[in-house]
């Protein structure tokens, strides 16, 4: 994609001329109904009109630049053959507007896992450098809000260790903790009343396996899917191992399953702190843990924020009022919920900047 600058005769603004590529597709580009294009417009403070296969740009100059690098990022996501929506334009929107020094196109494009035709992609910055640190960590803790993909890219990048002879085995963990109901009223045996707290670890799996080979996976052991208790006493060699919800850890289970770690092992322990499940009085061993190894080499803290959310765009929107109400909660006066000032706020439309 080329572009040129010229004089705008009308007004005493730069005017800039893109011109896409005649092998991409201008629908992908502008999305269907030009959904892509208002999405711009609301982003940013400039006048687009489209023509052909040429976009011109008109306005704020460092405005016009923004708009100009969006589109760039966009026809470059087109050309590696991807499909573009409006989650994906505002997501390279957010990454513009901090300032990253990363291409959006390069993190949206990074491939961690393919099945049966989807592919398994980070989708922030965040959770790129999430990815990396697994890569380049034998611990990385992955830290954030309900919905930022941190339990399912652990298994993705567990699933392609696995797949790539790195590891001879995958296991799975999670505290059985009494989230609201009490184990021992439920029915069935057991393993019956432990398995609806490891049913989320079985949905990611399907997702990324093909169904008809778990039951042999799991049966030879290759992949284990256990409760946080069954690991104590175990040496774990040549695994890739994964600790979901570790926020409803006690202290002393963080540390029997830490030290679980074997030769050529790898280990994702994933949590939100702000979801504690734990008896009142009871310390969680996530956040003691961040205490005790920051800072300790070849262990990474990686943390993510409602912008990381990946779920329906209002999970986001919910973490972030919670956020905001808490916060408000600890200051005098709290319990009437945030005012309209405090509530959270998606990117800023050009109206509202203008009137700043």
């Amino acid at each position: 994609m080329t572009d040129t600058t010229r004089p705008d005769a009308q007004q005493d603004t730069p005017t800039h001329t893109v011109v896409v590529p005649n092998s991409i597709d201008m629908v992908s580009v502008l999305g269907p109904g030009d959904e892509h294009l208002r999405l711009i417009e609301r982003a940013f403070d400039a006048r687009i009109h489209v023509r052909g296969n040429r976009i011109t740009l008109s306005g704020d100059s460092a405005e016009v630049a923004m708009a100009e690098r969006l589109l760039d990022e966009v026809v470059t996501l087109v050309r590696t053959g991807q499909g573009i929506t409006g989650e994906t334009v505002e997501r390279i929107i957010l990454m513009l507007q901090t300032e990253t020094q990363e291409r959006p196109a390069d993190v949206l494009s990074l491939n961690i896992l393919s099945n049966r035709g989807r592919t398994i992609r980070p989708k922030t910055l965040n959770q790129k450098r999430y990815v990396e640190s697994i890569d380049t960590s034998t611990i990385t803790f992955g830290i954030g809000p309900a919905g930022t993909g941190k339990t399912y890219l652990a298994m993705a990048k567990a699933v392609q260790a696995l797949q790539a002879k790195e590891v001879n085995r995958i296991i799975l963990s999670r505290p059985a903790v009494e989230a609201g109901e009490r184990l021992g009223f439920l029915p069935g045996t057991l393993s019956e009343k432990i398995d609806p707290y490891l049913r989320p670890l079985y949905d990611a799996l399907h997702d990324m396996v093909d169904p008809d080979t778990i039951p042999k996976l799991l049966a030879a052991g290759t992949i284990e899917v256990a409760p946080l208790a069954f690991l104590r006493g175990r040496s774990l060699n040549d695994s890739f191992i994964i600790l979901d919800e570790a926020q409803n850890t006690t202290p002393e289970q963080m540390k029997m399953f830490l030290t679980r770690l074997g030769f050529g092992s790898r280990i994702v322990v994933t949590g939100d702190t702000s979801q504690v499940d734990l008896p009142s009085g009871t310390k969680s061993g996530l956040r003691v843990v961040e205490g005790i190894l920051e800072g300790v080499e070849d262990i990474t803290f990686c943390r993510l924020t409602p912008t990381d959310v990946v779920r329906h765009r209002l999970v986001g929107r919910i973490v972030e009022a919670y956020e905001v109400f808490d916060a408000a909660s600890e200051t005098p006066g709290a319990g009437q919920g945030p005012s309209q000032a405090q509530r959270p706020r998606t990117a800023p439309t050009k109206s509202e900047r203008s009137t700043r």
